[in-house]
């Protein structure tokens, strides 16, 4: 039976989990809206920086060091894997991407299942954090609401790169019109390297930030990259707005769907998907420069 503390409790379950995806999205979006790559290993990169930072939790027990390990950690990873892996394939067909992507998701995810086993790992909120707050119409974990927070500021930061930068400009250049950047002399190969690092480090900074909500699990990437590319698709390709609001909408309809039968969750999700790309194929907010 729908009660009102019931409802408004989802629509911030809806809002934590939409903020999370969006952030998540975004790195998503970026990368493959200036490089061109759809990077499969997404999830798996949403996985590593929440083990990194549980890591780093057992050895200092402080959770704002293993928020910035995790996070630093991931821009490292997305460093050495843009310069070893991916930069030979960006003129390789976009299946030969899909497909070293996905295996690249594959070997991350084994190797974490053989240094830490399939057993889930969980890392505790910060105590200032803990327990629970009274909203008036309803009592909500108290983290929960320090993750919509956390997260907003990590987009804001995020937005202000892409927006209010020198690095920015070029990236939203590169999503146009890739060719022209290269022809006006930028250090093009440079940009890339930094653009697939920030976008993982995006997917790190929300595996730890969320470690404390859902338990770590080496197969926790899977889900959550499947979200993220319906959330891409509702948003538009390329597009930073696209991926705010994208998140936003797929984390309520998740929620709100769940309060009456979770088992329609992601076939809302598609729905919604769906009638997307059937009345606006680039989505919502999308960008003619990757379609």
């Amino acid at each position: 039976m729908l009660n009102w503390p019931t409802f408004f409790a989802q629509l911030f379950n809806g809002l934590a989990l939409g903020a999370l995806l969006a952030l998540i999205s975004s790195g998503l979006t970026i990368i493959y809206g200036t490089l061109g790559v759809l990077n499969l290993a997404h999830g798996a990169m949403f996985m590593l920086g929440g083990y990194a930072g549980y890591l780093a939790y057992e050895h200092t027990g402080s959770f704002a060091i293993a928020v910035a390990a995790g996070t630093l950690f991931l821009l490292l990873v997305g460093i050495v894997i843009e310069r070893v892996l991916i930069r030979h394939f960006y003129k390789r067909p976009p299946e030969d991407q899909l497909l070293v992507t996905f295996g690249l998701g594959i070997v991350i995810v084994e190797l974490v299942r053989y240094g830490f086993s399939s057993l889930t790992k969980t890392v505790p909120a910060p105590k200032v954090f803990a327990g629970i707050t009274n909203l008036g119409f309803t009592f909500y974990p108290t983290y929960r609401l320090a993750v919509v927070g956390i997260v907003a500021l990590a987009l804001l930061a995020l937005f202000l790169v892409l927006y209010r930068t020198r690095l920015g400009l070029i990236v939203r250049a590169g999503i146009e019109d890739s060719v022209m950047v290269d022809s006006l002399g930028i250090n093009v190969d440079r940009i890339f390297m930094l653009v697939f690092g920030i976008g993982a480090m995006a997917a790190g900074f929300a595996g730890i930030v969320n470690a404390p909500v859902v338990s770590l699990a080496p197969d926790m990437g899977e889900a959550i990259l499947v979200q993220t590319f319906v959330v891409v698709v509702i948003g538009g390709v390329g597009s930073f707005p696209g991926a705010v609001l994208g998140g936003l909408i797929a984390g309520e309809i998740v929620s709100i769907t769940s309060m009456f039968n979770p088992g329609y969750a992601y076939v809302m999700l598609f729905a919604a998907m769906t009638l997307v790309l059937m009345f606006r194929p680039l989505g919502l907010l999308g960008v003619k420069g990757r379609e």
